[in-house]
């Protein structure tokens, strides 16, 4: 039997990212508040994971296969990992960092800034220059609006013009 679903909705996870997560979050409830505000998780999940095997799963019964597997054979490496990278985090604690963002992310970030300028530069061209997303409609639609019927009656003149028009008189193509 197959299945109706394209590819790429299938998705394959690391399940020691879940292990080291949840390790992670053990730790950090033993640690002090004032040293909490200062951790980033996410560098210490990525000093660890870097030095863990990776434990990929495209399935549910895998998934749970490698979760056993990873907790199991890997329980007192990934507590040993998740400490020294508290540690290597906590060593550095005026650096600083620019986060990635995840690639959708960024695309939609970079959507986002360029529906603000099209919309900066449509507002430019507007008697009301305090255009938002929630107001345009009300702002525009006026204004098609009477653009519609000037077309309208533009047109109508035209066909007015062209039926009374002296030209045809004169045509060779009179009937």
């Amino acid at each position: 039997m197959k299945n109706n679903r394209p590819e790429n909705d299938y998705i394959n996870r690391n399940v020691m990212e879940i292990l080291v997560s949840d390790e992670i979050d053990r730790q950090m409830l033993r640690l002090p508040n004032n040293i909490k505000k200062f951790i980033n998780p996410l560098e210490v999940a990525t000093y660890a994971l870097n030095r863990l095997p990776a434990l990929y799963a495209s399935s549910q019964q895998g998934f749970n296969k490698q979760k056993l597997k990873g907790r199991s054979e890997y329980s007192v490496k990934i507590t040993q990992e998740v400490r020294k990278g508290f540690a290597a985090v906590q060593q550095d604690l005026l650096r600083t960092s620019t986060p990635l963002l995840a690639e959708n992310e960024a695309q939609v970030e970079q959507v986002i800034q360029e529906a603000q300028a099209a919309l900066q530069e449509l507002a430019d061209y507007l008697p009301e220059k305090d255009l938002t997303w929630k107001n345009i409609v009300k702002l525009i639609k006026p204004i098609l609006a009477e653009l519609k019927e000037q077309d309208r009656s533009e047109a109508n003149a035209r066909r007015v013009r062209s039926r009374s028009s002296g030209l045809w008189g004169d045509s060779t193509y009179k009937k």
